[in-house]
């Protein structure tokens, strides 16, 4: 049965990156309900300038698979990835295990766009204001519902052309991003995050903590399990 709660601490604590699927078809009336808290976010002014657009069609999932194979040659390089050997059972093995799985099979999944208008009077980073929490958004309501999702970067790496001729998106729209949605195999979980000691500051700016080599490596909070998402 699906992960399902309306318990808004455990949605926000186990919102974990879902990258493996079952390979069943996410439902119209479940899809809505996470577009539709997406409506809900705050924006600039409740301009409310986006569109979702969501990716079904064989030819856009053919489009979204090619999307991914070009990010994946790219993040590769960065991350140092390969794929792991089949009796390599360490928490790193598994971790890209499931990313390879999602870039290799991410034409079998629905999955949506995010756009936002571009307004003459602002960048796109400050404009992301007024888009990412309607991403947010659809990402906690998918897993209120017990579905699992993961936010892509396939929309760059060369990808946004791509994209954005499958779909239609016009010059005067930028892709702000792109989520997969599905019903996870597996479970969702506790995610990994470092502390708020390592992270927050009072009043002052804390050169040792902000050096981003500090406490590499999210740790897990107290009573965490580690497992394999």
């Amino acid at each position: 049965m699906p992960d399902c709660t309306n318990d808004i601490w455990k949605v926000l604590s186990t919102a974990r990156s879902i990258r493996r699927y079952s390979g069943d078809p996410v439902d119209d009336e479940t899809l809505d309900r996470c577009l539709e808290a997406a409506t809900w976010a705050p924006n600039g002014a409740n301009g409310q300038l986006w569109r979702f657009i969501v990716l079904s069609g064989p030819q856009q999932r053919a489009a979204v698979a090619q999307a991914a194979q070009m990010a994946l040659a790219t993040i590769e390089g960065i991350y140092g990835m390969s794929r792991p050997a089949a009796d390599d059972n360490s928490r790193i093995a598994r971790n890209n295990r499931a990313t390879y799985e999602l870039h290799d099979r991410a034409g079998e999944y629905t999955s949506v766009l995010f756009t936002a208008y571009k307004n003459e009077f602002a960048s796109e980073f400050l404009q992301g204001g007024s888009i990412y929490p309607a991403i947010q958004n659809f990402y906690l309501a998918a897993r209120a519902q017990g579905l699992g999702a993961c936010l892509t970067s396939w929309a760059s790496y060369g990808g946004e052309r791509i994209l954005r001729e499958a779909v239609g998106v016009p010059e005067g729209w930028f892709l702000a991003g792109h989520v997969v949605v599905g019903w996870p195999r597996g479970r969702h979980g506790p995610v990994r995050r470092r502390p708020i000691g390592d992270v927050v500051f009072r009043d002052r700016w804390d050169p040792e903590r902000a050096d981003i080599t500090y406490g590499r490596g999210a740790r897990p909070s107290p009573g965490e399990k580690s497992s394999a998402h």
